[in-house]
């Protein structure tokens, strides 16, 4: 005897059987009891929820010489005729291979004719919604006003693309996915029949991958129990080609401490296990969307489809992450999984977890706001390639936390600026001082012309008052990349190549000058005003011409 799916060999055979829609069942067995049975159903829902098992259910029920509170009797002629798919009087049509206007013509011929064996002729249209619309004007007369002893069921998974002339003549019902829970309890159910084994996590994983369906789940079954009659959540995993609790827990670890070496090896060792990288980003969103739900959901019993295990596991991600850090990864998943379409899986994967572990790389608002989140808290960042030899932070800073460098406009123009910078107070221990604007022009105090141009009167300790600059306010320091600085009496006087270094002083906000003057105090010991260096001109830079008529006394030129 040829071997039988296990969806094709448990499909229920009555309504009682039916797992996880009561609610259609019920209706169903009360209209058969009553006899009050309609020409026209239409049962839509996704797939593998048993819109075509109960379809075959209800035509065997109609048919029943013996019915019992609406179930067929599964032991009348009639319903061994059904059963054995003998009945002439039960048709079948796949709407996807018989779509035309002609094989509706055809329908409407034989439907005229009375039953052969049976009490009613039954259509079961199965994804009647692929009917071209010419098939849908054939069919709507006969579908309004059949014959006595014709029954139409149809069934479709897209029910939004039928003709509301259609949906108005037939009797509704919406199919829902199963219940994790109910989709656990089948699954035991035909292992035991089966006679093989199979552990609670692997049954909550089938059912979770099933995604609410039941032939789905038993089709999965199907493949594991060919590698091995003990099934394990390994097992699962292998056979379907997904990347495990595991992995996912650690690649979600990577992203959470923007480790994105170790992000990208775990990438790397998935895809030489013969891991779908389109089903690997997928099981990732599903990952970020169960630690969304267990971050938010405050009921008890929360929709995640999971083992006590793997809810702890979820429970503690979810602390490590804010809930815009978990939508702004859904969000660039979801764009992920879209142009893995017309991409290399592998190479679109690795780029949004690049993103992902390192939000400096982004100019989006969520990426924005993140930096800056992060910078509030002092947490340390591990960049993949940072732009300046900047030491990422280690310790917390002690004063107020530093707000980033705004995005300068060579970033794309319609960019939404970040928050602006609200005016903060000296830090604790510095003398009280205005904090004027420093114009590019101004004239300095005498004291503070004074410095040397060469680098021999630069302040040695400038290094180190940078170094705690990385720590305590990383733009400003990336700004002073490859500046010196003099003492020039109650002035630090600095000079910066980068002309954003004027802005900064400039700007009202006090808190990058701030940070200058707390990092320098806490290196001299002294607090100094700040200003720009401006070295004291030659000669030769004051009056160009008076440098000019020297060099031609050297040359003993005459003058007339």
């Amino acid at each position: 005897m040829a071997y039988k799916a296990l969806y094709r060999k448990y499909r229920p055979q009555t309504f009682s059987e039916v797992y996880g829609q009561d609610h259609i069942v019920e209706t169903l067995k009360g209209e058969l009891a009553s006899g009050k049975i309609s020409h026209a159903y239409l049962f839509t829902g996704t797939r593998g929820t048993g819109k075509t098992t109960c379809a075959k259910i209800l035509a065997k029920a109609v048919n029943c010489l013996e019915p019992a509170n609406g179930d067929p009797c599964l032991s009348c002629e009639a319903c061994r005729l059904v059963a054995e798919e003998e009945a002439t009087d039960i048709v079948e049509l796949d709407a996807a291979s018989n779509n035309g206007v002609d094989h509706v013509r055809l329908l409407r011929e034989q439907i005229a004719f009375t039953p052969n064996a049976l009490k009613y002729r039954v259509y079961i249209i199965d994804e009647v919604h692929m009917l071209s619309l010419s098939a849908f004007n054939a069919l709507l007369k006969t579908l309004e006003e059949p014959p006595e002893h014709a029954i139409f069921i149809l069934a479709t998974t897209e029910v939004h693309k039928l003709p509301t002339t259609i949906l108005s003549r037939c009797q509704r019902f919406d199919f829902k996915r199963i219940e994790a829970d109910k989709i656990v309890e089948r699954i035991k159910f035909v292992a035991d029949a089966e006679g093989f084994k199979i552990t609670d996590d692997a049954a909550t994983l089938i059912a979770a991958a099933a995604d609410g369906g039941m032939r789905d789940a038993l089709s999965i079954l199907d493949l594991c129990v060919s590698v091995s009659t003990d099934i394990t959540e390994k097992t699962v995993t292998d056979v379907c080609g997904m990347s495990g609790h595991e992995y996912l827990n650690r690649l979600s670890d990577a992203i959470a401490d923007g480790d994105t070496s170790k992000a990208l090896t775990l990438i790397d060792e998935l895809h030489r296990g013969s891991v779908d990288m389109l089903r690997l980003a997928n099981d990732l969103s599903s990952h970020f969307r169960d630690i969304m739900i267990i971050k938010t959901v405050s009921a008890d019993k929360k929709p995640v489809v999971c083992s006590e295990l793997q809810y702890k596991i979820y429970s503690e991600k979810a602390a490590r992450f804010d809930i815009k850090d978990i939508l702004r990864a859904l969000n660039m998943l979801s764009a992920c999984i879209a142009s893995m379409q017309n991409a290399n899986r592998r190479s679109m994967l690795e780029m949004t977890v690049i993103k992902l572990c390192t939000p400096e790389l982004c100019a989006d608002i969520e990426s924005l706001e993140k930096r800056i989140r992060a910078l509030e808290l002092g947490a340390p960042r591990v960049a993949a390639a940072p732009a300046a030899p900047v030491t990422a932070a280690t310790e917390k800073p002690a004063e107020k936390p530093i707000a980033p460098q705004a995005p300068q406009k060579a970033a794309v123009e319609d960019e939404a600026p970040p928050p602006p910078i609200e005016e903060e107070a000296p830090p604790a221990g510095l003398p009280e001082e205005e904090h004027e604007p420093v114009p590019a022009d101004a004239p300095l105090p005498e004291e503070a012309s004074a410095p040397a141009q060469s680098d021999e009167g630069a302040l040695p300790e400038w290094e180190e008052i940078l170094k705690l600059l990385t720590k305590t306010c990383p733009p400003i320091s990336g700004v002073l990349n490859g500046s010196r600085a003099f003492i020039s009496g109650q002035y630090l006087l600095i000079d910066a190549p980068n002309p954003m270094f004027r802005n900064f002083i400039n700007s009202k906000n006090a808190i990058y000058r701030d940070a200058i003057r707390k990092a320098a105090t806490q290196v001299l010991g002294q607090t100094y005003k700040l200003g720009p260096y401006k070295p004291v001109k030659t000669d030769e830079e004051a009056d160009p011409l008076k440098a000019l008529a020297e060099k031609i006394k050297q040359f003993d030129i005459p003058s007339n």
